[in-house]
């Protein structure tokens, strides 16, 4: 099973999904909750933005299957993205949307993360007694994300220097599916675009929860919304985005329903679930497909782990 190139494309496609999705999810859910938080039309939004987590996830990728269709060159494309597509002409406007932007987000995006990886090195750096108070294992998930963070970091900048030298075919329609690295970012978009819903849910309830006197106090101190909800609203909140975060963290592990009727592990898009399913009922070969289901059970029990011991830490 190791010496296969479709199980490590499989680990390295959920690695993929399980920064991407769990990250964009739970920071569209925590934007939602917080624009939508009591204003008039607030709980007919929410309403909008909550719908998508009542369709399954078989519906939701035929849905986003049909957006990303791809009809022959001269006929009218009924995919959407085609039809945006093919309104980009090589001019300035197709150069901002479709390198600059692209290039911006990444880069952003690697920022966020050496962010992240300098706040834990910095955390070790300075150790001493915290150290001696955080288990073992959370060293080991801490060294571990560090690590995980800095190969994203390189992907980023990677597809920032190929976006730059790459040469964009206009005017054509494309079959978005069969790109390979940008198929997989398509796939994600359906499970944040379900999995958002939920996460505004939880993170709407927590943001009422705050008490209104400390927001208050900041407002008489002097700060602006900013500052309010990156330094007032949100560590209150921590614990919720935590468990949100997790929560859709264990759901892209075992991934499988829209890779399975969207690609079906195709174009470089293999995940473990899917990986998985094709060894058991596909190629019969019981060994591998049991193995496969061992290691999705090992990755999601570290979380499951951590999750009881904060649930038993914050009821002490």
């Amino acid at each position: 099973m190791f010496g296969e190139p479709k199980f490590w494309e499989a680990m390295y496609n959920n690695m993929l999904w399980l920064f991407i999705v769990p990250a964009m999810s739970t920071a569209f859910g925590l934007l939602a909750a917080q624009l939508t938080d009591r204003i008039g039309w607030g709980n007919i939004a929410k309403s909008l933005i909550f719908m998508p987590m009542a369709i399954s996830f078989v519906g939701a990728a035929v849905i986003w299957k049909l957006v990303y269709d791809t009809r022959p060159a001269g006929k009218d494309q009924i995919g959407v993205l085609n039809a945006v597509w093919l309104g980009f002409d090589g001019g300035s406007f197709s150069l901002l949307m479709l390198k600059i932007l692209p290039a911006l987000v990444l880069i952003v995006f690697s920022a966020f993360l050496a962010y992240g990886v300098y706040r834990i090195a910095r955390s070790f750096l300075r150790g001493g007694h915290s150290h001696s108070a955080t288990p073992w294992w959370g060293l080991v998930m801490r060294g571990a994300l560090a690590l995980v963070a800095v190969w994203l970091v390189w992907l980023s900048l990677g597809a920032v220097v190929s976006l730059a030298g790459a040469t964009l075919p206009y005017g054509e329609p494309q079959t978005w599916l069969t790109i390979p690295f940008w198929n997989s970012i398509f796939l994600m978009a359906v499970l944040v675009w379900i999995q958002t819903g939920f996460a505004m849910v939880i993170l709407s309830a927590a943001l009422r929860g705050i008490p209104e006197e400390t927001i208050e106090a900041a407002v008489i101190d002097g700060a602006n919304p900013f500052q309010i909800f990156f330094r007032i609203k949100v560590p209150q909140i921590m614990g919720t985005i935590v468990v949100v975060w997790t929560t859709i963290t264990i759901v892209v592990l075992k991934v499988f329903d829209i890779v399975f009727a969207m690609t079906n592990g195709q174009w470089e898009t293999q995940v473990l679930a899917n990986y998985m399913y094709d060894k058991l009922f596909r190629a019969n070969d019981w060994g591998v497909g049991s193995a496969s289901a061992m290691i999705i059970m090992l990755l999601v029990t570290p979380i499951l782990v951590w999750n009881v011991y904060n649930a038993r830490k914050e009821t002490r």
